[in-house]
């Protein structure tokens, strides 16, 4: 069978960072072909000259065979490539209709015809099984599983050949991400080739048929999934074995510092109590919606419980805003780096300060020299990958955000530092080195929240883990007694767990 799509000897430099050198890919139709490699390999380079948001410097693109230059992403989207980034390009005033037929509406006597439109999204909508979804609703009203779906039915309304997916199961739920499966293998039945990036490894082997793996802009290798194992697509990423994911040290746990009692702030934190410890990760489970962020978002002022109380050291606070949280010590890394955690439009050396700006201010000035050092120091502690202080954060990888997000609270030297979804989004290499920094950490008397939806981090990381259901703690479990089992159990709410809070 011929190749959809062909790649060879892809190059593309920016400035201080040559991202792709001498890149090969294929693509054949109804093929699930995963695309790997550490934040920083090149992967989202490679995707956005398929999809015309950029031009290789040396090269080809071939489609069906023919050698093609994108100039824009219009161009290829005429040749049957659309592209559902993590972060959806979706309109949410406009309704599902609208987002499906943006740019290209069908039109009668020179107006739009609205009814033909509505007509036609049904129709697509009912091609990939999605028999439940009103036309008119508007999207902004919409979960995260529904809007991708509307994502994807934009793209089979241009004739979509070739789809490229990224991460996109990141921010849904479990049932969602099931409901995507489905709609990937009627995609691939249908003949439509399919680029599929993702860091959970066992999407890759459910769902793809082969794998290529980047490193640091390189051709690695391509190999039927059928032939590699979890363990040697980590070495083809990292370029070393991974021992250890979660390199969890023995911790000395001290006396308590964070105590929540009671805390109430309906609907999706109801008489919530639990203590964090000095040099203690404590791992929160629960399924999406079960109130895990909102709790921290309380214990942070982000909102304000109805009733109960915080203590810090063995006294009462009152948090009514993040500002109160940061001057009691306490820091949060939150579950959307990209919204809440960064300014992606600013640098490295500005993002590192801004919680500590207060610090680093002299008669209404930043000190330079200050905040220059606490950049750098910033870099080369957590590792971050940046040609320098000043690139823009919005172009460093997922995993190497992550690490400023982190690196901006730890210049506040904090007592409790709360993590929601730590290492989402992310490479291994990466989780490794934030599971490692944890553990650091941790051993140096911090208190650690962690809000992960993966239970083997949960398992991995947690002296303690607490498990929400409907905005109340359910169960609690030390490291000894902790299974994937029990967690799942109080999760879902299958029978009562021993150990469940009252």
């Amino acid at each position: 069978m011929n190749a959809i799509l062909e790649l060879e000897g892809i190059s593309k430099a920016f400035p201080g960072v040559k991202a792709l050198e001498d890149t090969h890919f294929s693509l054949q139709p109804g093929e699930v072909h995963a695309l790997l490699g550490e934040n920083g390999a090149g992967k989202s380079t490679l995707i956005k000259i398929v999809s015309g948001v950029y031009k290789p410097d040396a090269g080809t693109v071939r489609i069906n065979g023919q050698p093609v230059v994108f100039s824009t992403p219009r161009e290829a989207q005429a040749y049957g490539v659309a592209t559902i980034y993590q972060e959806l390009s979706l309109y949410p005033e406009l309704s599902v209709a609208e987002n499906i037929f943006l740019g290209h509406a069908p039109r009668k006597y020179g107006m739009i015809n609205w009814g033909e439109m509505s007509r036609r999204s049904k129709e697509i909508l009912a091609s990939l099984e999605i028999h439940d979804m009103d036309v008119t609703r508007k999207v902004g009203a919409m979960t995260m599983g529904n809007r991708q779906r509307v994502e994807i039915a934009k793209a089979l309304s241009q004739d979509a050949k070739i789809l490229i997916m990224d991460e996109p199961t990141a921010s849904l739920s479990e049932a969602d991400v099931q409901r995507l499966f489905q709609i990937v293998r009627l995609l691939r039945e249908r003949g439509v080739g399919i680029i599929y990036i993702s860091h959970r490894m066992e999407e890759v082997f459910l769902l793809a048929d082969r794998v290529t793996v980047l490193r640091d802009g390189h051709y690695v290798d391509t190999k039927p999934v059928s032939e590699v194992t979890e363990a040697s697509l980590i070495q083809m990423m990292v370029g070393r074995t991974i021992d250890q994911l979660f390199p969890k040290q023995d911790a000395v746990i001290g006396e308590p510092i964070l105590e929540v009692r009671h805390a109430k702030r309906p609907p999706m934190t109801r008489d919530v109590s639990f203590t964090l410890r000095r040099g203690e990760i404590v791992g929160m489970a629960g399924l999406v919606g079960s109130g895990r962020s909102e709790v921290a978002q309380v214990v942070f002022g982000i909102y304000t419980a109805d009733s109960g109380e915080i203590l810090m050291d063995g006294k009462r606070v009152n948090i009514r805003h993040p500002g109160d949280a940061m001057n009691l010590g306490i820091a949060y890394v939150p579950e959307d780096r990209g919204i809440q955690g960064l300014i992606r439009a600013m640098n490295v050396r500005q993002n590192t300060s801004l919680a500590v700006l207060r610090q680093l201010t002299k008669i209404g000035l930043i000190d330079r020299k200050q905040d220059m050092s606490l950049a750098k120091r910033t870099i080369q502690q957590l590792n971050i990958r940046a040609y320098s202080t000043e690139q823009v954060t919005n172009k460093l990888s997922g995993g190497n955000q992550q690490k400023i997000v982190v690196g901006k609270w730890l210049a506040q030297q904090p007592k409790v530092l709360i993590m929601d979804e730590p290492t989402r989004g992310i490479d291994v290499g990466a989780k490794a080195e934030i599971h490692r920094l944890m553990s650091q950490l941790a051993g140096e008397g911090m208190a650690i929240l962690m809000i992960s939806s993966e239970l083997p981090e949960v398992l991995g990381m947690s002296d303690r883990v607490l498990v929400m259901r409907e905005g109340q703690i359910v169960a609690e479990y030390n490291r000894a007694e902790a299974t994937q089992e029990k967690i799942a159990t109080a999760m879902m709410g299958q029978q009562m767990v021993e150990g469940a809070a009252s």
